[in-house]
């Protein structure tokens, strides 16, 4: 089968727990036509085991969309990576790199990194589940590991397990003494050995994760030879920063789409969450960094914070934000 999210991985938005929700895809998507959009880490179990299927629910709008999955269990990963093919999703990938107390307690994400084998006999049995690509998201190593030594090993056990492209975050993880937040910021990053791994690994498809802030940073990485990158809290709190990824990181003709025009577009989609009894903040809390940096920037995320938890609140939060909004921000 064709690899349709291959391209798409030239410039990606990072898997973030309780953040890269449908919602949150959706509101990305309206920037950006090229980018690949991940879903937030999915377990198996909770799949296989717990029947929560709700939870690969998306709009076919988002494609290219990837479901990233965690777990550490290879027919259970097969059974979800089966679920999520028959989803929609264009790639499945599994979680090697999150350090989490709730995923360390699971046995997956970055202590996996700890048992390669297991991670083989888990890609092997989700590669011979499905027909759409299976990848990957690690980190360079993790607690005592050196990685210099442990990366180019883990990756070469990928490479034999058929895996074409793989994620990695260019930090140690910590399980024993950071938090997840300070595993995001404390571990120095090592672009270069990264880089590296590109190319000793000529035949991987090969993506740079970790604190990438801007989109010239995005295309250093790849001048110096990536095959594509993510980035994370970023988009996220500056998503308008996405506006720009079709042009400068794909190469397609400049968009006159403003944010603005962004939020437009999400007001069909915004009436139609309503109408099916959900609420509008459930939505509208992706959209709070829409307007990072530009004037008037704080009164739209107030008043978004304020007005759109509200029972009742609908459309008209909107219209109040974006009248707090001066034009020159509406304009751009």
């Amino acid at each position: 089968m064709t690899d349709t999210a291959e391209s798409a991985a030239r410039l990606s938005v990072a898997p973030m727990m309780d953040w890269t929700d449908r919602h949150c895809r959706f509101f990305h998507r309206q920037m950006t036509r090229r980018a690949l959009l991940y879903t937030e880490m999915v377990t198996a179990p909770a799949l296989v085991r717990g029947g929560a299927v709700h939870l690969l629910e998306f709009d076919a709008a988002e494609h290219p969309v990837a479901v990233q999955l965690g777990g550490s269990e290879p027919e259970e990963l097969a059974q979800a990576a089966r679920l999520a093919e028959a989803a929609g999703y264009a790639e499945v990938n599994l979680n090697i790199g999150c350090p989490s107390d709730r995923v360390k307690s699971g046995c997956f994400g970055a202590v996996l990194m700890k048992s390669p084998e297991l991670v083989a006999d888990c890609l092997t049995a989700m590669r011979e589940a499905v027909s759409v690509p299976v990848t990957a998201k690690c980190r360079i190593g993790v607690d005592e590991q050196e990685p210099r030594e442990v990366l180019p090993a883990f990756l070469k056990m990928i490479e034999r397990t058929g895996l074409r492209r793989v994620t990695i975050h260019a930090r140690k993880a910590w399980l024993q003494g950071l938090s997840p937040k300070e595993n995001r910021e404390v571990p120095p990053l090592d672009y270069t050995l990264v880089q590296e791994m590109k190319a000793a690994f000529p035949g991987l498809h090969l993506s740079i994760n970790g604190g990438v802030t801007t989109l010239a940073e995005a295309r250093s990485h790849l001048d110096a030879g990536m095959d594509g990158v993510m980035i994370g809290r970023a988009a996220y709190h500056d998503p308008g920063l996405l506006l720009g990824v079709d042009e400068e990181i794909f190469g397609e003709a400049p968009r006159a789409t403003t944010r603005r025009d962004v939020v437009a577009a999400m007001r069909p989609y915004i009436a139609a969450h309503l109408e099916a009894g959900g609420k509008l903040a459930q939505i509208t809390r992706h959209m709070l960094g829409l307007f990072q940096g530009r004037p008037g920037a704080r009164a739209w995320r107030r008043i978004l914070s304020e007005e759109a938890h509200r029972d009742g609140a609908g459309p008209e939060v909107l219209d109040h934000a974006l009248a707090a909004l001066p034009e020159t921000s509406l304009a751009a």
